[in-house]
C-alpha cells in the first residue's frame, strides 16, 4: 500500500502521517513537499522509516510523476493558512493558487505517471456553503457566493477531474480544527492571560473539530469506499463563539471578560474578520451516517484534552 500526501508539514497533515504509520506501519507514505528538508527533520527516518519526502514546485511535473507511480491512495491537504493574514488581493492569488493550481497539477501528475489512486481525499472548508446564521448546513447544502465560497467551488472542481481516472473522490469540508496548534495556538495565551473574550455579537456558529478526529476521518475515508463526495470535517456539536469562550475559559479556569467588538476586527482583518464574525452551524451528516465515531463529539471534553497534552 502506497499512499501519497501534500500539505504533510501542515497542522492537520502532520499528524495525518503518524496516523498512517501508526495504522499502517509496513506501507509506504510519499510526502510531496515544498521544503524536503523540513519534512525530513519532521519526519526522520529512525522514526518513520517508510516514509519519503519527495521535493516539488507545482510549475514542473517530473517529481510528482515519478512519486506518485505506483500510488493507491493520496490525500491532498496542500494549500497556504487561510486565516493569518488579511485577504488583499495578492494573498487571495496566493491562497487560489496553493489550493486549485496545486490540485490540477497533481491531477496531471497522475495521468502522466499513468497513476490510478483507488481513492482521493482533498481538501476543501465549510466556506463552501458561505455563511448565513439562520441556516444548518449538511454535506448535501448549496454554496454560497461570497470569496471564500467560490474560492472552494473552483478548489473541488480541481479535485473533480480525477474521477476520470476511475478514482474515487472525497471531498473533505474541514471547519476549525482545534489541537495543540492552529487556531488554538493563537487565541490561548490570551486566554491563559485572563484577557480572553467574546468576539463580535458572540451569536456567531463556530463549528470545529478535535484534530485528532479531523485525522481519524482522513483515514476513514480512504479505507471505507462506500464514502464518496462531499464529507464534512465538523464535530456533531458546533457551539457559538459564546459557547465556545466560555467553554475555553472553564479549561484555562481563568475568567474571559475582554470582548472584543466587530468594528476593532473589521479594521484589523479586514474582509477576512468574516472567518469570525460570520460563522455556519455545519453538521457531520454524512460522516454520522456512515458510522464513523467521533472520539471528541463535545466542546469541554475536546478543550480538556487538548490542554492535558
Amino acid at each position: 500500500m502506497k499512499t501519497a500526501v501534500t500539505g504533510a508539514t501542515g497542522f492537520i497533515g502532520l499528524q495525518l502521517v503518524e496516523l498512517l504509520q501508526r495504522q499502517e506501519p509496513e506501507a509506504d507514505v510519499v510526502l510531496l513537499v515544498r521544503d524536503r528538508p523540513r519534512a525530513e527533520k519532521l519526519f526522520p527516518r529512525a522514526f518513520f522509516p517508510r516514509v519519503t519526502a519527495v521535493g516539488y514546485t507545482p510549475e514542473h511535473l517530473g517529481a510528482w510523476v515519478t512519486a506518485l507511480e505506483g500510488c493507491d491512495r493520496l490525500v491532498n491537504l496542500a494549500g497556504e493558512p487561510i486565516a493569518t493574514q488579511p485577504w488583499t488581493k495578492r494573498r487571495k492569488r496566493e491562497l487560489q493558487q496553493s489550493r486549485v493550481l496545486t490540485t490540477q497539477v497533481l491531477v496531471e501528475a497522475l495521468r502522466e505517471a499513468k497513476a490510478t489512486p483507488q481513492v482521493m481525499v482533498s481538501g476543501s472548508a465549510i466556506g463552501y456553503y458561505g455563511t448565513d446564521p439562520a441556516k444548518e448546513f449538511d454535506d448535501y447544502s448549496f454554496a454560497g457566493d461570497d470569496f471564500l465560497a467560490e474560492l472552494c467551488q473552483q478548489w473541488e472542481g480541481a479535485a473533480a477531474a480525477v474521477q476520470e481516472l476511475g478514482t474515487r473522490l472525497v471531498l473533505l469540508r474541514t471547519g476549525i480544527v482545534l489541537g495543540m496548534g492552529g487556531v488554538l495556538a493563537r487565541i490561548l495565551p490570551l486566554f491563559q492571560a485572563g484577557v480572553g473574550g467574546v468576539l463580535g455579537s458572540g451569536r456567531q456558529w463556530f463549528s470545529w473539530i478535535h484534530r485528532q478526529d479531523m485525522t481519524a476521518l482522513i483515514y476513514y475515508a480512504l479505507t471505507h469506499p462506500t464514502v464518496v463526495g462531499p464529507l464534512n470535517g465538523t464535530a456533531p456539536q458546533p457551539v457559538t463563539n459564546l459557547e465556545f469562550t466560555r467553554a475555553l475559559s472553564r479549561a484555562v479556569q481563568r475568567p474571559a471578560v475582554v470582548p472584543v467588538p466587530a468594528f476593532a476586527l473589521q479594521i484589523l482583518l479586514g474582509e477576512s474578520s468574516v472567518l469570525v464574525l460570520d460563522g455556519q452551524k455545519v453538521l457531520p451528516k454524512k460522516a454520522l451516517a456512515q458510522g464513523f465515531q467521533f472520539q471528541y463529539p463535545e466542546i469541554d471534553s475536546a478543550l480538556a484534552q487538548i490542554l492535558a497534552s
